[in-house]
């Protein structure tokens, strides 16, 4: 039978193996973020006309699953660049595999109603859903998966982040509030689909 202090130690070193790997595959994805607009920025070609979203157009879906690694310039990629990795870290450390599915949930919800609710022919590109969506993520997970530390992560977040709501106004221009909003409903969402089961209340007959 193991001491609490051993419970202790293996549930820190979950803990620190869980931040590692958060940190690494979300630093990845920024890093192939930065790679991508280096790419663009030194060819001929147009990244963004060919793999963004393009509302309406069938040709335009494609962007679905491309348009998060792509930006206009480096200032757009800066200012996603800090959020997406303190927002993506603290949705994935609890679990690389969820956050996978998370962000494929995210990517999907989020591309999908972009391309919905866009104007036809607006192209949309940004890792900005991504981030609406993991703060959708960490907030709802400790409302749906009522953990102390997912509950505490989340207020936390809501907190620091509040004022991300100031981009669901559709008056901003090239501002895309509809890639925000429903990159928000997709983390939620995410949040839902992958709460944590609970095992039934049993019952017992009455004598």
């Amino acid at each position: 039978m193991s001491s609490p202090y051993e419970s202790v130690k293996r549930g820190a070193g979950g803990l620190l193996q869980g931040a590692l790997g958060a940190l690494l595959l979300v630093g990845g994805m920024v890093v192939v973020m930065w790679a991508v607009e280096i790419f663009d920025y030194v060819t001929p070609g147009d990244l963004d006309a060919e793999l963004g979203i393009i509302a309406w157009s069938p040709d335009g879906l494609i962007g679905v699953l491309f348009a998060p690694f792509l930006h206009v310039g480096f200032a757009h990629l800066m200012a996603n660049s800090l959020p997406l990795l303190v927002l993506g870290f603290l949705a994935a450390f609890r679990g690389l595999g969820k956050f996978l599915w998370a962000t494929l949930i995210i990517m999907v919800v989020g591309g999908v109603g972009t391309w919905v609710a866009t104007p036809p022919g607006v192209a949309t590109v940004g890792a900005s859903g991504l981030v609406f969506g993991y703060f959708g993520f960490v907030v709802a997970r400790g409302l749906f998966d009522r953990r102390a530390l997912d509950i505490l992560v989340g207020i936390g977040v809501a907190v620091a982040y509040y004022s991300l709501m100031w981009g669901l106004d559709p008056t901003q221009v090239g501002i895309s509030w509809q890639g925000h909003l429903f990159g928000l409903v997709g983390g939620v969402a995410a949040a839902w689909v992958l709460r944590r089961k609970r095992l039934a209340t049993p019952t017992y007959p009455a004598y």
